[in-house]
């Protein structure tokens, strides 16, 4: 891709003429009444503004945010940078300290354990205490929606991470009309759940105005009630661990036996025990993490990376509240990018409580887009039609968008974002950032003729009259 030379990156703080002879007006015309668009558009050869409208106005960033964690975490922890956990002994007493390695698997734990039988520890006649301490406050971030917050991608953002927090299920509904559902969840995973929702027809699932619904309780209880309409294969379920420090306490007992290592003390949280390093993990290099935050939107890794940000910047235990300001003064630092007015409540996007325009998260993609050589980041953003959130993005899947649409999408409840770079027709780059917010069509009937939902006809349609105007 063409650079921009670095004067232009300030250049676009200040207003431009707009091209008259692009328009998006009828991609426009496809989304329905009540929508709220902020749409910019600039040459990057010129730092000219195409297009734009609303792009002064606040909106909900959706996980096109995690750019700004990217670059923050590029430009402040460097590519060296890898989560660590590591096994350590004080006496008779052995602390796992933990960093919030999003990363960390039980096959790693695993490891871990059989390096530390190997150096000769086949008994602990002590305790084994669960340091958290590199992070601290809620692993929940203001503005998250209660309602989900049992599902995995609203996993916990904790110091104390295994297995992603996740847990991976199957919910059952071949039964017959009335019954209750089957939940299946694999013996080895030391949660409980039950289901209690009801195998429905289509039709009764709409008169009787039942949906599935997941109630949590301290200590990795699940609860299924509502409805499930019949089908032939199980439904796949995904629960975000609850509670963190009883989850891994239960699968380190577990693996602990396995390993054939002999312990009869208790396991319980302690932030400041400390002792010798005997063994360490390490994770993937910086550069793996993001691509990985990127292209498939990661949120566990998004988070934890923000509050490591603010545990190393402000050398205290990481929060979202030291995390993301950490974000803002660090982008400032080092791009001269003033997010003055961005709300940042998370390092993920996924808080209904974030905020930014258009027109700075512009500002970062022009800059992330300028040094590409050096940040090497815009290689990890999804690819329309081919990677991670825009390989089955049905607006732009199908040429002439496929493969020439590389973008952070974001997506909330009536929230459909992205930012990134269209390469046209002549093979001329563009950046764009695209905002739609209180985006709420009316419901359809039955009868209606099947039509794309209206956002995929604008989508469609505004990137592929880019492509094809330049």
């Amino acid at each position: 891709m063409k650079k921009i030379t670095g004067f232009l990156l300030a250049s676009l703080t200040f207003s431009h003429p707009v091209w008259a002879d692009f328009s998006p007006g009828p991609a426009i015309e496809a989304l329905p009444q009540g929508h709220d668009l902020a749409l910019i558009i600039t040459d990057p050869s010129s730092g000219t503004t195409v297009f734009s409208q609303r792009a002064e106005q606040l909106q909900a960033p959706a996980s096109t945010q995690k750019l700004l964690t990217a670059l923050a975490a590029k430009l402040y922890l460097g590519n060296d940078f890898r989560f660590t956990t590591q096994i350590e002994q004080q006496d008779q007493d052995f602390i796992f300290r933990f960093s919030g390695d999003p990363t960390l698997s039980r096959s790693d734990l695993t490891a871990m354990l059989q390096q530390l039988k190997s150096k000769g520890v086949r008994r602990i006649t002590g305790n084994i205490y669960l340091n958290g301490s590199q992070f601290t406050g809620y692993e929940q971030a203001p503005g998250w929606p209660w309602d989900s917050l049992g599902v995995c991608y609203s996993a916990p953002s904790s110091s104390i991470t295994l297995e992603h927090n996740c847990v991976q299920a199957a919910l059952y509904s071949d039964q017959s009309l009335g019954q209750f559902t089957r939940l299946h969840v694999p013996s080895h995973q030391p949660i409980t759940a039950t289901s209690r929702a009801k195998v429905v027809s289509k039709a009764q699932q709409k008169t009787e105005f039942c949906a599935l619904e997941l109630q949590t309780q301290p200590g990795n209880h699940y609860q299924l009630s509502g409805c499930l309409p019949q089908r032939d294969k199980p439904l796949p379920l995904n629960f975000a661990v609850v509670d963190t420090e009883a989850y891994v306490r239960n699968v380190l007992q577990q693996e602990l036996k396995r390993a054939g290592i002999r312990f009869k003390g208790d396991i319980m949280r302690n932030d400041t025990a400390k002792g010798v390093p005997l063994i360490s993990h390490h994770s993937e290099t910086l550069p793996a993490l993001l691509k990985v935050m990127l292209e498939d939107s990661d949120n566990l890794i998004a988070d934890n990376l923000a509050k490591t940000l603010g545990q190393r910047y402000y050398e205290q235990p990481g929060s979202f509240r030291n995390g993301t300001k950490a974000i803002k003064t660090i982008i400032k630092a080092h791009t001269g990018i003033d997010l003055e007015f961005a709300v940042l409540a998370d390092g993920s996007g996924l808080s209904r409580d974030n905020r930014i325009m258009a027109s700075d998260m512009m500002k970062v993609i022009t800059y992330i887009y300028q040094h590409d050589d050096s940040l090497g980041l815009m290689k990890d953003l999804p690819v329309a039609g081919l990677t991670g959130t825009l390989r089955y993005r049905q607006s732009v899947r199908q040429a002439p968008i496929k493969q020439h649409l590389a973008a952070k999408s974001g997506s909330l409840y009536g929230t459909f974002n992205l930012a990134g770079v269209m390469t046209a027709k002549s093979g001329k780059p563009l950046l764009v950032v695209q905002f739609v917010t209180n985006y709420l069509p009316p419901e359809k009937s039955e009868d209606a003729p099947a039509i794309d939902p209206e956002i995929t006809q604008f989508e469609r349609t505004l990137y592929t009259e880019l492509y094809n105007a330049f």
